[in-house]
């Protein structure tokens, strides 16, 4: 395993913005094979870093670095790569898109790469593995999309919009993504919005935070699950990162049409939303497969809603993830 921070110099984004000094935080996983031919890029979910996604990584794990080399580029506004948090002057949008030519380069100037083997993706990761296969059709050989969609549906947005306002009805708001302080009242708000939504309604009729997480009442698992969690990170960091979710869609450059964007992508898909999940609908990525060349879609079984695509907890949904994403790997 090896760690790095390349530099990417004062980095133009697609809204017209700059970051400047531009950093992009990593870690790889794995041998790079002589051929340069086993390369897996493994993008970061919301507020997640590479150090929250390695569990996923391991010999008997969903992705086994005894065969792929794999990369985990920190995403802008993670507190690790440049960010929001650390950059007075970060800019107001930093998009899906920006992320992913970052990433690009980072993997062709860097590691010397000229194809990758697959992206890999969950929630916001899945969206960037779908950034990758559409910006970069001729790069990317195969694509997985865990709980993720080519462009945030307006359900989703909604969702989004709501924890935007929360964090701007906070005193310490200074506008622009800025705050004088750490929101606290606000953040906990936050995570409580986010708890009704990251798991199913059967989760928690079936009580599964008490019976699986072993938090002895609800109070708790919201409490130690979401309102810690996302303490740890910086509002500024959350804000941006929500912008940036906000507004992800391949279409952009097709002027909006998606059909022509899923179109021009070349690599396999796979597609692997849950049954449950109130972000990232099955029926999104159906409508999606009709576009797509090459592409499969396999649901997820599961009652842990979006959480099934992460699920460091809950072994049958991990089995189920590691033996359909191994074996269409292999295929």
């Amino acid at each position: 395993m090896t760690t790095g921070s390349f530099e990417l110099g004062d980095l133009k984004l697609e809204n017209g913005g700059v970051i400047r000094n531009a950093k992009l935080s990593w870690k790889s996983y794995g041998t790079l094979s002589p051929a340069r031919d086993n390369v897996i890029v493994y993008p970061c979910s919301y507020g997640a870093t590479h150090e929250t996604q390695e569990w996923l990584i391991g010999p008997d794990g969903v992705l086994d670095p005894e065969r792929w080399f794999i990369v985990i580029p920190d995403m802008f506004t993670n507190g690790l790569s440049s960010s929001a948090s650390t950059d007075p002057e970060f800019p107001s949008l930093v998009t899906m898109a920006d992320n992913v030519h970052a990433q690009y380069r980072l993997i062709t100037e860097h590691f010397g790469i000229d194809r990758l083997a697959a992206a890999y993706g969950f929630s916001m990761g899945a969206g960037q593995a779908y950034h990758w296969a559409a910006l970069y059709p001729e790069f990317v050989e195969r694509a997985i999309v865990v709980c993720g969609s080519a462009r945030t549906s307006l359900h989703n947005r909604v969702f989004l919009s709501g924890l935007l306002r929360i964090l701007e009805a906070a005193p310490e708001y200074a506008g622009n993504g800025h705050f004088t302080a750490e929101p606290v009242a606000a953040k906990r708000a936050f995570a409580h919005v986010y708890a009704g939504w990251g798991l199913s309604q059967d989760f928690y009729r079936a009580r599964l935070f008490e019976s699986v997480l072993g938090a002895p009442d609800l109070d708790s698992f919201l409490q130690t699950d979401w309102v810690d969690r996302f303490a740890e990170g910086a509002a500024a960091d959350q804000y941006a990162q929500a912008l940036t979710w906000q507004e992800a869609d391949i279409s952009t450059p097709y002027d909006g049409d998606l059909d022509a964007a899923l179109g021009a992508i070349t690599a396999r898909v796979l597609l692997m939303p849950s049954a449950t999940d109130l972000y990232f609908r099955t029926a999104d990525n159906e409508l999606e497969l009709t576009s797509l060349r090459k592409a499969e879609l396999v649901e997820i079984p599961s009652i842990w809603g979006h959480r099934a695509g992460s699920p460091r907890d809950i072994p049958a949904d991990l089995d189920f993830l590691r033996r359909h994403v191994r074996g269409w790997l292999d295929a």
